[in-house]
């Protein structure tokens, strides 16, 4: 995608990362005749893109639909420490230039999508991970985190040979509490006597909980000294550090949001990422985009499940594929879920 200088870098709008034309008119109409808006405009979370986790999913998605309905698009970056009048002013601006869905990437945009909803009544706008904005132009992009986390708890508990695994949380909020309540519950469904340290990183995003690899690195090691070999992070850019530590001291990780066994600059830590919570954020600016293109665009709740693909257990790493016990484990408690004969448990 070419760089290009655009307005929105100025006013405190955060950093502009890339701006893609796509390969169609100038007035950003789709192949289908039906969109008029100039492109997808994409506010990324703390961390932003480059994470090789959440908001790189939502890149993805970016990337996908940009590639197939040829409408172009903005992606932008946050600001450190910016508050939420700078996460509206970026939203305004999108919207007053066109842009068509406007995406807020992280609960953090939740408020600021709700306020410019409302004064931009044409605009689709979506927020991941929040569903606060009810507005009959938003879709609250939400998942169920706990069930991609609970399969990684059954792999981390089929997997360890100390019975004493890990997980790191980012921040303390409810939602990184989710996925610790998820993987603590599958790892006691296969041993219920399992040691399971338990840590976050900061209070607040603002301190660095979701963009410190050095954070998440210095509390991986310290899981691992206890004695913890299968670490589990929800933690961003931070769990960078995570799967740093855990290679290193030549124990697992498993990754969160993206497929992190396939993410480049993890290669060289790859052998030891057991596989990854995956949560479809890219999927869901794609079907978000794609409905706009169409027409129809989506609103209201739009939430993702096992069930639904919308959540789900990466396996691309060979030597997890090789562990037939904790692949058939995994399996049966994907399964298990969809069914109904197991509830994840969400605190």
């Amino acid at each position: 995608m070419a760089v290009a200088v655009v307005a929105l870098a100025a006013a405190g709008c955060g950093k502009t990362s890339n701006e893609s034309t796509g390969s169609s008119s100038s007035s950003g109409s789709s192949s289908s005749g039906k969109y008029t808006g100039k492109g997808i405009g994409l506010a990324y979370d703390i961390g932003g893109r480059g994470d090789q986790s959440f908001n790189d999913a939502a890149y993805a998605g970016f990337q996908q639909a940009d590639k197939e309905f040829k409408v172009g698009g903005l992606d932008v970056e946050p600001q450190d420490g910016e508050s939420n009048a700078d996460k509206v002013q970026r939203l305004e601006q999108m919207a007053k230039a066109g842009y068509n869905p406007v995406i807020g990437v992280g609960f953090v945009y939740g408020p600021a999508v709700g306020e410019v909803a409302a004064k931009f009544p044409k605009t689709t706008f979506g927020v991941i991970d929040d569903d606060q904005a009810k507005a009959g132009n938003v879709a609250d992009m939400v998942f169920h985190e706990e069930q991609a986390s609970y399969l990684a708890g059954v792999a981390a508990a089929k997997t360890t040979k100390k019975n004493h695994i890990g997980f790191i949380g980012g921040v303390d909020i409810p939602l990184i509490r989710k996925f610790e309540a998820g993987f603590v519950q599958g790892a006691q469904s296969v041993n219920p006597k399992i040691k399971i340290e338990k840590q976050y990183l900061t209070q607040t995003a603002q301190e660095g909980g979701f963009s410190s690899p050095d954070k998440g690195e210095n509390a991986a090691k310290g899981q691992i000294d206890a004695g913890a070999d299968v670490v589990y992070h929800a933690a961003g850019l931070s769990g960078l550090g995570v799967i740093k530590a855990a290679a290193e001291h030549k124990v697992w990780a498993i990754g969160v949001d993206s497929d992190q066994y396939n993410q480049d600059s993890l290669a060289k830590y790859k052998d030891w990422i057991l596989g990854s919570a995956l949560k479809n954020v890219g999927g869901a600016v794609y079907e978000l985009t794609k409905s706009v293109v169409e027409g129809k665009p989506l609103s209201g709740e739009v939430r993702g499940d096992l069930k639904s693909g919308g959540v789900g257990f990466a396996d691309s790493n060979p030597k997890y594929q090789a562990m037939k016990d904790v692949v058939a484990a995994v399996d049966k408690a994907k399964q298990d879920i969809i069914d109904g004969k197991v509830t994840v448990s969400t605190q």
